[in-house]
């Protein structure tokens, strides 16, 4: 069994891999998203692109000091051809939305795993999602119940609990809606041997 490391400080991605049953650490050693996200952009790169680009800098940024299969993950939200970050505030938030009501949104998500510095294996995700014509009233009720959890979420929303009222129709895979490929990952690491077969 190899050891398996985390790199990422996501709580939805530590309770995936926690449910699953694996035995790992986290690590988390930071890397300017933005400057990368800029650089990429000014490049005209695809967003899946970008999204394998931020998982590929969190493994490799750990797995440079640490031994073992590194993790690392990122996931970015696009709507109407437009890459959006996480909200930094409640009212941004509620701006986001409902920006989102009625309208089609993607979550482009990519796994990287990292060992001894080099990535080793990928995998990008794609999931769409339809946000449903909800009320004001809906709204202000789901803020007041979800209140700061909602700007850890790049669309304002915990699809695995109250924000799954949000929408009307999703297509891909839910560990991937949540920001972790699991099913894929847990496929390489049987693959490469690091968790029984």
């Amino acid at each position: 069994m190899s050891r398996l490391i985390l790199a990422s400080g996501s709580a939805i991605r530590r309770e995936i891999m926690t449910g699953a049953g694996l035995k790992f650490e986290v690590i988390v050693k930071p890397v300017d998203e933005a400057a990368i996200k800029s650089a990429m952009l000014a490049d005209a790169a695809r967003p899946r692109d970008i999204a394998d680009a931020l998982a590929e800098a969190k493994a490799l940024r750990v797995s440079r000091q640490e031994s073992g299969l590194v993790i690392g993950a990122d996931q970015i939200m696009v709507i109407d051809g437009e890459l959006y970050d996480k909200p930094t505030s409640i009212e941004a938030a509620r701006e986001r939305l409902l920006l989102m009501r009625g309208k089609r949104h993607e979550l482009i998500g990519s796994v990287v795993v990292a060992s001894g510095g080099a990535p080793v294996w990928r995998y990008v995700s794609e999931t769409k999602l339809w946000m449903r014509e909800f009320s004001e009233e809906f709204l202000d009720d789901y803020l007041v119940r979800e209140g700061e959890l909602l700007t850890q979420s790049v669309g304002a929303y915990r699809f695995e609990g109250l924000g799954s009222q949000l929408f009307s129709k999703v297509e891909g895979d839910f560990f991937s809606i949540l920001g972790l490929s699991l099913l894929p990952l847990l496929q390489y690491l049987r693959d490469c041997r690091a968790i029984p077969a």
